[in-house]
C-alpha cells in the first residue's frame, strides 16, 4: 500500500487509537479481575466474548454499570463495579513504542485525527492519562459518542463528513484487518499497522 503513497498524496492522517497510538493488553485486564474473583485467568478469557453487551457499549447504548452487570452474568464473577472499572482500565498499557515523535513531526505537515471503537469507562482513562499523546489530534471520533462503529459503513461515512475532506485523500491507520478492509470499502486509502514501523514507512513515502 505503501507504493501508491506519494508526496501530497493525502490531505488527512486518520489513526485508530488501540494498538496504533496507545498499547493495550486484554491479558492484564482478564488477570486483574481473575485476581479479585480468586479465579484463572484463562477461565474469564476463555468466557469473554464481543457481544451486543460489549458492542452496545461501545456505541453509547449501555453504560459502565449496564455493561459490568452483563459481565457479572456472563463471566460468573462478583465483582464490584470499582473492581471492574479498575481490571477495564488495565488494558492500557502505554504509548506504542516510538508513536509520539512520529505524530508530532506528521501534525506540523497534515492534519492529524483519531477514530476509536471505544466506550466511556475507557475514554474517561486514557483522555486523562495519554493527553500529551492525544493532543496531536484535531479532533477524535469516538464510537461511543458518534453511536457508530468500526468496520460498519455508516461509522466511516460519517467520519470522512465531519473531516469535510474526500474519502480518497483520508489516510487510514488501524491494528485490524476488517477495519482496514472496511475503510478501503468506503474509499480511505488504508494501512494495516502491525508496529510503529508501518506507520514510518507510510510518513516516508508521504514526505514525512
Amino acid at each position: 500500500m505503501t507504493t501508491q503513497l506519494s508526496p501530497n498524496s493525502v490531505d488527512v492522517l486518520l489513526f485508530d487509537i488501540g494498538r496504533v497510538v496507545l498499547d493495550i493488553s486484554f491479558d492484564r485486564v482478564m488477570a486483574r479481575w481473575a485476581e479479585d474473583a480468586g479465579c484463572a485467568p484463562a477461565d474469564l478469557a476463555g468466557r469473554f466474548v464481543v457481544d451486543d453487551s460489549f458492542k452496545h457499549h461501545e456505541i453509547g447504548k449501555v453504560d459502565d454499570a449496564t455493561f459490568f452487570a452483563n459481565l457479572r452474568r456472563s463471566l460468573g464473577i462478583d465483582l464490584t463495579d470499582a473492581q471492574f472499572l479498575e481490571g477495564w482500565n488495565a488494558i492500557f498499557t502505554g504509548e506504542m513504542p516510538g508513536i509520539a515523535p512520529l505524530l508530532a513531526t506528521a501534525a506540523r505537515r497534515l492534519p492529524l485525527y483519531a477514530f476509536s471503537n471505544t466506550n466511556p469507562a475507557h475514554v474517561a482513562h486514557f483522555s486523562v492519562a495519554y493527553a500529551d499523546v492525544l493532543s496531536h489530534f484535531r479532533d477524535v471520533f469516538l464510537s461511543s459518542a458518534i453511536g457508530l462503529r468500526k468496520p460498519d459503513a455508516e461509522a466511516y461515512d460519517h467520519v470522512v463528513k465531519a473531516i469535510g475532506v474526500p474519502a480518497s485523500r483520508i489516510l487510514f491507520f488501524d491494528d485490524t484487518a476488517a477495519n482496514i478492509e472496511g475503510a478501503r470499502a468506503r474509499g480511505l486509502r488504508a494501512i494495516h499497522v502491525t508496529s510503529t514501523d508501518d506507520v514510518a514507512r507510510a510518513l516516508a513515502a508521504l514526505g514525512i
